[in-house]
């Protein structure tokens, strides 16, 4: 079973992080905690989302799975004022989950999980690890998205650079050590990726004053940041483009 009550803003969060990557995803609902992970369709990326149920006005959950399709999801929110309480209940003999909005009811087919595949999180053991402010990183891509269809981070003991390489023109961000929240980097590492990927998951970070990222030479970028006030926990995956010589 599941039954929840839980704020508009909360839930928008939550899709809005989700729906950067897939169209439709599987909620699992345990007893302590909402839990969401999925691989976009092209496999360059992925989310692991959590939510415990302290993020929630009221939450009953018995180890439930739930086909959301976030269109769906956000037809619903566009029904409801800013931290207005939806009540989410999950109709399992008609496999469907109802969603009140004030006086207005919605009730949604739930999409079937089993062709749906369960990620496992890679453990990457990556040498840097960078705290940003997300306004920053917006800076960044803004100044990069005219240049190129790419983006290189790098990380040296000295700061944080985003840099941004086209046939002709080049942009480059560049945060010293003393900008940053946290630096920890013994040595430069670089990995350049798809700017489109990049950028959509900074932009899904709504509330999160400041992102951690682990990085490595060619390697993922692990992006990690708190929603719901710090009641849910995110972390992106996202597989670099291997530059060629």
């Amino acid at each position: 079973m599941f039954e929840a009550k839980v704020k508009s803003d909360v839930l928008k969060e939550v899709v809005d992080v989700i729906s950067t990557l897939v169209d439709e995803a599987k909620f699992n609902a345990g007893k302590d905690a909402l839990v969401v992970k999925a691989v976009d369709p092209a496999h360059v990326a992925m989310v692991d989302l959590s939510l415990d149920r302290s993020a929630f006005d009221g939450y009953k959950a018995d180890d439930v799975e739930l086909g959301l399709d976030m269109d769906k999801m956000k037809e619903v929110l566009k029904l409801s004022r800013a931290g207005e309480l939806l009540h989410l209940v999950h109709e399992e003999d008609k496999n469907r989950l109802v969603v009140q909005v004030g006086n207005i009811t919605r009730r949604m087919s739930l999409v079937d999980t089993a062709g749906m595949s369960d990620p496992k999180v890679p453990n990457l053991n990556l040498p840097a690890k960078v705290r940003v402010r997300t306004d920053e990183l917006r800076q960044g891509i803004r100044a990069s998205e005219s240049v190129s269809d790419h983006i290189a981070l790098i990380a040296t003991p000295d700061g944080f650079e985003i840099v941004s390489e086209g046939d002709t023109d080049s942009v480059s961000l560049k945060l010293p050590k003393d900008m940053l929240d946290e630096l920890a980097c013994k040595e430069k590492v670089r990995s350049l990726f798809p700017l489109d990927y990049f950028s959509n998951m900074v932009k899904a970070i709504s509330t999160a004053p400041t992102v951690t990222m682990n990085m490595g030479n060619d390697y993922p970028v692990k992006m990690e940041f708190e929603i719901a006030g710090g009641k849910g926990q995110v972390r992106y995956l996202l597989a670099p483009r291997i530059e060629s010589e």
